[in-house]
């Protein structure tokens, strides 16, 4: 089987490799859909992430939907839960799987991810996708995954006026669960216009560009200098952490999505202080794939239109680029 592996700074390369054999537990899975996230990018701009280290060639890939290949479920099209944790820790048993220290995650440290065209994966990751899903859909639940759980730490109540700084791909699909959540007044800001274009066609209800913190009183003036009940970070640069700061009303919320480049985040901390205000960083997700489902398939949030590039595998060097420049929104490797 053709598989991607990352085996330095910028270096992808196409190997051929045996196919795997299912374990205990698992099944044998061929990819379908994998999306490229910015943490891929991350692992391909600086071989790490954070404090974890490339240590041995690495397949990507951790949002991905295929088919099963093996088993009773044969022939089942699914969407990948790409996070295995231990499920016998105290963070486990207290219902915070995304914490769990024994964690594997596709495409992270020594776990191999999607980017190839078959792997094996425990079966009670599979969830089944729907008929009326295409496979592209079922790879981008896992970021409507990251979005509803920014959402449940965000406590968003209908009626609330929510922030967004930075629209990519997680940034709109926030957006789109605040929607469904009750938010009434949704105010978003990014560097690039073509985002900005589509948050307004998800249902931003004012949109401004970023530029060195200008963005910030003209969010605050939409509010009528009130700011925003929650403000969700997404942009992965400080400067979108410190416009969300500095957008918070007095004792509101801010919840940080992104992953600075260089593991650093910074802002003004009389600001945030002086608020009140109560800051949650967001680590992955926990159990949403069902959630992520129904509202995908009832139409109540859009990843289908969130899909603007498509590459086969072996056209992996373009799919990189296209997402490193940031064209589009979200671009999709079908092996």
């Amino acid at each position: 089987m053709k598989v991607i592996r990352l085996h330095g700074v910028g270096d992808l390369r196409l190997n051929a490799e045996s196919l795997p054999v299912a374990g205990t537990g698992e099944v044998l899975l061929r990819v379908t859909a994998v999306g490229l996230c910015g943490s891929d990018l991350h692992w391909l701009s600086k071989a790490a992430i954070g404090d974890a280290q490339l240590v041995k060639p690495l397949v990507l890939g951790h949002e991905f939907a295929g088919m099963i290949e093996s088993g009773e479920r044969r022939g089942e099209r699914v969407a990948v839960d790409p996070a295995v944790p231990c499920g016998a820790c105290e963070y486990c048993q207290e219902g915070l799987p995304n914490l769990c220290p024994n964690l594997r995650f596709a495409g992270h440290s020594e776990t191999d991810g999607a980017l190839r065209e078959y792997l094996t994966w425990p079966v009670h990751c599979l969830h089944r996708l729907p008929e009326s899903l295409t496979d592209s859909e079922g790879a981008m639940l896992e970021p409507v995954g990251i979005a509803l759980h920014a959402v449940d730490l965000a406590h968003v109540k209908p009626g609330m006026t929510v922030g967004v700084f930075g629209c990519g791909p997680i940034g709109l699909l926030v957006l789109q669960v605040a929607k469904v959540a009750g938010a009434v007044e949704i105010i978003t800001t990014d560097k690039l216009v073509h985002r900005l274009e589509a948050a307004q066609t998800f249902g931003a209800t004012a949109v401004f560009q970023a530029s060195n913190g200008e963005e910030i009183a003209q969010v605050l003036a939409a509010t009528r200098q009130r700011g925003v009940d929650v403000a969700f970070e997404a942009g992965e640069e400080n400067e979108a952490v410190e416009a969300a700061i500095a957008a918070a009303r007095p004792g509101g919320r801010v919840v940080l999505i992104g992953i600075p480049a260089d593991d650093r985040t910074t802002f003004t901390a009389s600001v945030a202080r002086r608020k009140g205000l109560t800051i949650k960083l967001a680590r992955r997700m926990k159990y949403t794939y069902p959630r992520a489902i129904r509202l995908v398939e009832r139409g109540l949030v859009d990843v289908r239109s969130l899909v603007t590039h498509r590459f086969p595998l072996k056209e992996f060097n373009k799919a990189f680029s296209a997402a490193q420049k940031r064209e589009g929104l979200k671009v999709i490797i079908e092996p």
